[in-house]
């Protein structure tokens, strides 16, 4: 996939905060990514054998130590005609304390299964001296691509992902749990970038933000504010495939600012109005699923008194951190486009990826870009 590129390497900028230096979520010190991506045969859907076009991605908040020390959470669901397994004790207790997996709909149940193996594999006393747990599995149905009914993602491939995360730069695109995904008409999947935000004189915060992008019409899509997407479709015509269902979209807030469940809550709401801004109407048959945490504070699971103190950034300081997470969540869109390869997948159904020589010569007639 060397041929492909960000969106920045095509002289597209979005917002005015700066990036951090791998331009990532794994930005935010500790977060680790890790992808296993399931690319297998073409032509006519054979149920159960394929083609198969899906994968698993996994995201591990705090360097793999997240059982033990816990980190802050929250979250907010803009339409739930998705699933984000384990979302509603985030939202109960303010806590995470597993990794976060991201696959397609039919493949949720296997890799909650899988979580829980490699976590006792690693904790032998859950559901024996300590609580059991609830594994985070977030989905996007990418069945238009994919032999979704063969459910071709195993326990093993989610332990790859999950042993293989990494900090720096990672791939995107049709990778991973984005594997199949298409947004706006176009090859989608996982996209992800970051802002360094000042909030006061010699204080700054990361903010990273990942995405598994399975939504939209190609009208629909924006760039920058622009309506590329609507004269892309007029130049193009019949000659770009539809598909029936509207998809859907999980994006992951992470941060080094220490914030509560409640401001993190107010921060996954913020990252909704970057996928807005992208073009989602948040349509009846999509998910728009939205999460964030905080690595500042770490609440540790054996508490040997009975309060516990966390660092909290006063609710004024957090407007430059809400305005770079809108940002993030734009270009982290935009990023799994960009990075995406065209795919072909089930009964010869093609999506093309977003054309560069189209895009650049529209931005520069209707916006500031500058390459």
């Amino acid at each position: 996939m060397s041929d492909r590129v960000r969106l920045r390497d095509l002289g597209i900028t979005i917002g005015v905060h700066d990036t951090g230096h791998n331009n990532a979520i794994t930005d935010v010190s500790g977060v680790l990514v890790g992808h296993h991506t399931l690319i297998s045969g073409s032509g006519a859907l054979d149920p159960g054998a394929g083609p198969v076009r899906t994968g698993v991605t996994a995201i591990l908040p705090n360097a793999g130590r997240i059982f033990h020390e816990r980190v802050t959470g929250g979250g907010f669901v803009l339409n739930g005609a998705g699933e984000l397994s384990g979302f509603t004790q985030v939202v109960e207790w303010g806590l995470l304390e597993t990794p976060i997996v991201l696959t397609n709909t039919l493949s949720v149940g296997t890799c909650s299964e899988a979580v829980v193996d490699w976590m006792i594999r690693n904790h032998a006393g859950i559901g024996d001296e300590h609580d059991v747990i609830i594994p985070l599995v977030g989905e996007c149905d990418d069945s238009w691509l994919n032999d979704s009914q063969g459910r071709h993602v195993r326990a093993k491939h989610v332990f790859e992902a999950l042993e293989s995360a990494t900090s720096g730069r990672m791939p995107e695109g049709n990778v991973g749990g984005g594997t199949g995904m298409v947004t706006c008409d176009l090859a989608g999947g996982i996209g992800t970038s970051s802002r360094v935000v000042p909030v006061d004189v010699g204080l700054s915060y990361t903010v990273g933000v990942l995405v598994m992008s399975n939504f939209g019409n190609l009208e629909d899509l924006r760039v920058d504010g622009a309506p590329f997407g609507r004269w892309l479709a007029k130049k193009w015509g019949d000659a770009i495939q539809r598909r029936i269902a509207y998809g859907s979209i999980i994006a992951i807030i992470a941060t080094d600012a220490p914030l509560t469940t409640h401001q993190l809550g107010r921060l996954a709401k913020r990252a909704a109005l970057g996928v807005g801004r992208c073009g989602s109407i948040a349509a009846h048959g999509s998910g728009e699923i939205l999460m964030a945490f905080s690595t500042s504070n770490v609440v540790p699971r054996e508490l040997h008194q009975k309060t516990y103190r966390l660092e909290v950034l006063a609710d004024p300081y957090v407007n430059p951190i809400y305005a770079a997470t809108i940002e993030a969540t734009e270009e982290a869109i935009l990023n799994a486009m960009c990075a995406a390869q065209p795919m072909t997948g089930r009964d010869d159904h093609h999506v093309p990826a977003i054309p560069y020589d189209d895009l650049q010569s529209y931005m520069r007639r209707h916006s500031t870009f500058d390459p």
